[in-house]
């Protein structure tokens, strides 16, 4: 098989599974469907991804990493910038809301990040390596902690049903923005004494 065959089968599995996922309950959505669907060797997935979750990893950075890659092409490290590093993580989160595709993938990137499955993401901006570099005054491992309570956080409120039915409010928004910031800034607990 030629790199073009494979690509065009890559992307076709990441197609297909985005399009079952769309109608049916991600536990319900197996690799043999997939492939079926897709019309695809029987061991296409595990040839291109290794796993449905690499799979799925794949799609969330194939769909989503794009929208954050401009705005966040521009942050420089430090206390600083990161009023607008967080605005340009929250603005696709919140044109994602809008929209039944996004909402899957906001779903999606929820259950992998909050659910802490092991997988390796290719893109810069899916790896905390990234993030805690954003913060040089503090250790890599605290950095690390407060940019996944961080994610966390806006992951599960962009995920809540409240949220999905009818988006998020500006006053709503600004306060989760000033509370992520607040929070990736606040002091450590050898300033704090």
């Amino acid at each position: 098989m030629g790199d073009g065959a494979r690509a065009g089968t890559r992307q076709l599995l990441l197609t297909t599974a985005e399009s079952l996922l769309l109608s049916e309950p991600y536990d319900e959505v197996s690799v043999r469907g997939i492939c079926a669907a897709a019309g695809a060797n029987a061991a296409a997935v595990h040839y291109h991804f290794g796993s449905k979750e690499a799979l799925v990893a794949a799609l969330i950075e194939d769909r989503l990493g794009p929208l954050w890659a401009e705005g966040l092409a521009q942050a420089t490290p430090g206390r600083n910038s990161l009023p607008a590093v967080i605005e340009a993580i929250l603005t696709p989160f919140v044109d994602l809301a809008r929209d039944p595709l996004g909402r899957l993938h906001l779903r999606l990137l929820a259950r992998f990040v909050i659910g802490r499955h092991l997988t390796t993401w290719r893109g810069p901006w899916f790896r905390m390596d990234t993030w805690a570099a954003l913060l040089p005054e503090l250790s890599e491992k605290e950095a690390r902690r407060r940019w996944m309570l961080a994610f966390d956080l806006i992951i599960m409120r962009f995920g809540s049903p409240e949220i999905e039915e009818h988006g998020m409010a500006e006053p709503e928004l600004g306060t989760l923005r000033d509370f992520v910031v607040a929070g990736l800034l606040a002091p450590t607990g050898r300033e704090r004494q």
